[in-house]
């Protein structure tokens, strides 16, 4: 069975571009010290195409429009109000 590597991520701390390429920023949460909140700290960085990163907005896009279908996502409807 070929090995693959498993990253995990909290979520995306920040997204810019730069020198043509979208920069991912990727964090996990840390424990706080004595009950603190947890603090996102940065972890990793992944770095596209301007294409790349279309294609992989499309692909989360549809995979949205599924969740939704399915009921595990619900739509914020107060936020789609405010635009």
């Amino acid at each position: 069975m070929e090995s693959k590597k498993e990253i995990f991520a909290d979520g995306i701390g920040q997204i810019h571009f730069v020198g043509g390429m979208v920069r991912f920023d990727y964090v996990t949460l840390q424990p706080g010290q004595d009950g603190a909140a947890p603090t996102p700290e940065g972890n990793i960085r992944i770095i596209m195409p301007p294409q790349g990163f279309l294609g992989a907005f499309n692909s989360m896009q549809q995979l949205i429009d599924k969740l939704l279908d399915a009921g595990i996502l619900q739509k914020n409807e107060q936020a789609a109000a405010k635009k």
